[in-house]
């Protein structure tokens, strides 16, 4: 299956052009440029480059969360637009599900993490088997704390991948776990990792589709203060 990938959940804007486990082309850039006006010329200039027209495609994929709310929305819309202009499937895969294929070759472990803020990590846990990452357990939004004593657990070294790599190899370092730090180039999420997670995802309509955020939003976490607080008062 000729598939489109998207992946915008943080910081790095990336497009990936395969069929089946195979990488056509792939197009990534973390310049600082918002993904509503990156996105979509990206696609148009990777699949020019490729070839390939929309009506070659088979499908779409997108990073469905968690991660940024804004990219995720992004991305979302992005998939969800193509996909009903075009009429052809899509699909969600979990942000740190198509990160943890960047490790399938480094470790038998796979940590990938992204920086939740509010002292917190997006993370999963996966381990390798035949090449592909086997999932420990579910996405989460964690403590750094309660993460290290998961991966104490496992007694073995871990690969840790994404923007909350620094921060957790950090806390590590400070309390004894041992792990294996992604080189640059790994560290970040790509559109590559979204298609190979795509590969066992389940295709539906462009109305199936939808984000996963893990937590609210800082909007309406104060929006729901605000309101806890008024309740109080009355």
């Amino acid at each position: 299956m000729r598939l489109l990938s998207f992946e915008s959940s943080a910081k790095t804007a990336s497009v990936a052009l395969t069929d089946g486990y195979r990488l056509i082309a792939q197009y990534t850039q973390s310049g600082g440029l918002t993904h509503s006006t990156t996105l979509l010329p990206m696609a148009k200039t990777l699949l020019s480059d490729a070839g390939v027209s929309i009506s070659d495609v088979d499908a779409f994929a997108v990073a469905c969360g968690p991660g940024s709310f804004t990219g995720i929305r992004i991305g979302i819309s992005t998939v969800k637009g193509l996909a009903l202009a075009a009429n052809k499937p899509c699909a969600g895969v979990s942000t740190l599900e198509a990160m943890a294929w960047h490790g399938v070759s480094a470790s038998s472990f796979i940590c990938p993490v992204m920086d939740a803020r509010r002292n917190q990590v997006y993370n999963a846990l996966f381990r390798t088997d035949c090449g592909k990452p086997i999932r420990i357990c579910k996405d989460r939004a964690v403590s750094l704390e309660e993460l290290a004593s998961d991966v104490k657990a496992l007694s073995a070294p871990v690969f840790i991948v994404g923007d909350g790599a620094e921060i957790t190899a950090e806390y590590f370092d400070i309390n004894g776990i041992s792990y294996i730090m992604a080189p640059y180039n790994l560290r970040m999420q790509s559109a590559w990792g979204v298609a190979m997670a795509s590969q066992d995802a389940k295709f539906g309509t462009s109305q199936e589709l939808l984000p996963v955020y893990l937590r609210l939003s800082q909007a309406e976490r104060e929006r729901q203060a605000a309101t806890n607080k008024k309740e109080k008062t009355k």
